[in-house]
């Protein structure tokens, strides 16, 4: 048990949001480390009360603690208003989202573990950091090859840039490869031959849709984390929407946002703990009477957290 105490910024969100992060605060409590957590609001029904889905309260949380968990914002279409995940990345210089794809017993197809390393902006200094990062945790995790992924060929400037920057970072890691793939191919590639991938670099809008055609083949939305990470604040979340169709029902995957509260741990230097939240939920999906109804299984949002916490413990 870590003898340290941590406080950190938890914002719910909309529909299933407050569910499933109550279940990983469940988990949290149960894994050792002891985290205080100052609870703030964001996202659509916030709005209607302050013209804003972020209020300055949740930023001043985040920069106040440097690190939080979010649960998932929904953003009304035709609102008018911007979305509050958007707004959050912007204004607290989130600048990389990583999106860790592993592969769980039972669920997976034949698939590698892949991270995806997402820039927000395209623009030289972005570039060149966002390839940066995605070398440096090439490195760390001891992954032998960083895959830059563009449309050059026709978009030749705003991603013949991006390659540019890619290539110009990568002659500092000589002990890491760089490979480039066209985003079409890369789709195709990934469905069928997904082992020869180690780091994905990609923008935004690539990286979002390759980072569901990747969650697709480990079982879904449900089971995938993702963090947005800056020079002085960090922010975890799961990649899966709001779901306001079950939310109430306790129907709702918690495993995701679980996941991605080991990444906080992790990112905390509870890396030991981190591992055994990650272990637990990988432990209780192999077991096919542990998982929601989106994994094909009977079990609801508390009988899985059950499961996780009872092999955590």
């Amino acid at each position: 048990m870590s003898t340290h105490e941590y406080t950190a910024t938890l914002i719910p969100g909309d529909g299933i949001g407050p569910e499933v992060t109550d279940a990983a605060l469940e988990v949290a409590a149960a894994s050792g480390v002891t985290i205080r957590w100052e609870r703030v609001e964001a996202g659509a029904d916030v709005f209607q009360k302050y013209g804003t889905p972020l209020p300055d309260s949740v930023l001043n949380a985040v920069r106040r603690t440097r690190v939080g968990l979010k649960g998932p914002i929904g953003t009304p279409i035709g609102s008018g208003f911007q979305s509050a995940n958007v707004l959050l990345r912007q204004s607290l210089d989130l600048y990389a989202c990583v999106r860790p794809v592993r592969t769980i017993a039972g669920l997976e197809t034949p698939f590698r573990d892949v991270d995806l390393v997402i820039v927000r902006e395209n623009a030289e200094r972005a570039s060149l950091r966002i390839a940066r990062f995605a070398f440096e945790l090439a490195r760390r995790e001891g992954r032998q090859r960083v895959t830059a992924v563009h449309k050059a060929n026709i978009m030749k400037l705003s991603d013949g840039l991006f390659l540019e920057c890619a290539h110009r970072v990568a002659r500092e890691y000589p002990d890491i490869e760089l490979s480039e793939i066209i985003i079409d191919n890369c789709a195709m590639q990934l469905v069928t031959r997904p082992q020869q991938f180690d780091v994905l670099l990609l923008d935004n809008l690539y990286g979002d849709i390759l980072s569901d055609l990747c969650a697709g083949l480990v079982g879904g939305l449900g089971v995938v984390p993702g963090s947005n990470l800056g020079e002085q604040c960090a922010v975890f979340e799961a990649v899966h929407g709001s779901a306001p169709d079950i939310a109430g029902k306790r129907l709702a995957n918690p495993c995701a946002v679980v996941l991605s509260l080991a990444g906080l741990l992790a990112h905390l230097g509870e890396r030991e703990a981190a591992a055994r939240v990650e272990g637990a939920v990988h432990a209780a999906l192999a077991e096919p009477a542990n998982r929601t109804r989106d994994l094909g299984g009977p079990a609801d949002l508390d009988g899985i957290t059950r499961a996780i916490i009872d092999r955590l413990e």
